[in-house]
């Protein structure tokens, strides 16, 4: 659930991926329930081979982290988007739309425009959790779904938080639990002690310069006010409409020879809890992605390519 910090400065030394593209080959405004939310492609949607469709977290952030599986176009269509209200996606500002059945449909809808009849969907964090309700859906156009670092269970996501804040230094734990309370909101010692979390369990490495450049140039590239209204002030406090959100069961609808689950080697979605998910879809798929936290795609792109690769060609069949 990338969070509403920015990310730091980026490394001058970080390198591209092979492969990676930048430019979209096509761009749509797509109509979703609410508004129209912003598409981009790379490939050809016609390729024997599904595309994939990825689902950003947040709430409210963006496309740009997965801009390295834009390498994947070399094989089948890559499919990124803005949910509506972040990103370049129309921004109309109403909490109605801010709820898990309207993030599905808005998923389906962009599906339906773009004539697809077989895809893959690759939700990360909150967009686990879009991913996790359409999956449970079983609709007959999804040929695999990857849930990465998924918000499963509120709960369960802020047991994992407070056992990371334990293992942190103890000055900066004792200002994390400090500030786990709303009048903290404009506490510097605050953002000093969430950053010192997120350089540990949301992301390892900066963007490269060219990401952070395309970054940059988003006219969003995190809305706080979605956040706030559906998580809260930081990824280890719940205070919005998601406080109480338990997608559990639903599990035990998802095909699971045809779900994996990932999580990175230093995620706050920790590696052990996402596992236990798993193991309750039977024949589902797990990997840990090692020298990565939470923003996988942007920490460990090579890696993850590597595992993804293999399992969707087999989901392809």
């Amino acid at each position: 659930m990338p969070s509403r910090h920015a990310l730091a400065d980026t490394d001058a030394a970080a390198r591209d991926i092979p492969g990676l593209r930048l430019r979209p080959e096509r761009e749509a405004m797509v109509p979703v329930p609410g508004g129209r939310a912003y598409v981009r492609i790379n490939g050809d949607l016609s390729r024997p081979r599904p595309p994939i469709v990825l689902v950003h977290g947040g709430p409210g952030s963006s496309h740009w982290y997965f801009l390295n599986a834009t390498a994947l176009a070399d094989e089948r269509a890559v499919i990124l988007y803005d949910q509506l209200d972040s990103g370049r996606s129309d921004q109309p500002a109403d909490p109605t739309n801010w709820e898990i059945p309207r993030f599905v449909d808005e998923l389906e809808a962009i599906r339906a425009h773009l004539g697809i009849e077989r895809w893959h969907v690759l939700g990360a964090s909150w967009g686990g959790t879009v991913a996790l309700e359409y999956g449970a859906r079983r609709p007959p156009a999804l040929a695999g779904l990857i849930l990465q670092s998924p918000l499963i269970s509120t709960a369960s996501w802020l047991g994992d938080a407070h056992r990371l804040i334990n293992a942190m230094p103890p000055a900066i734990r004792d200002v994390l639990y400090r500030c786990d309370q709303p009048e903290a909101a404009d506490d510097p010692d605050c953002d000093h002690a969430i950053d010192a979390f997120y350089r540990r369990h949301l992301y390892l490495n900066d963007p490269t310069p060219a990401i952070a450049a395309y970054k940059a140039a988003l006219p969003r590239s995190f809305s706080q006010d979605i956040y706030a209204y559906m998580w809260g002030r930081a990824e280890f406090t719940a205070r919005g409409t998601l406080r109480d959100y338990d997608g559990t069961d639903l599990l035990a609808r998802l095909d699971g020879r045809r779900t994996m689950f990932v999580a990175g080697e230093h995620d706050e979605a920790t590696p052990e809890t996402v596992a236990a998910f798993a193991q309750r879809v039977p024949g589902a798929d797990f990997a840990t992605i090692p020298d990565a936290a939470h923003l996988v795609m942007s920490d460990n792109p090579t890696a993850y390519l590597a595992r993804l690769r293999p399992w969707l060609a087999r989901q392809d069949a």
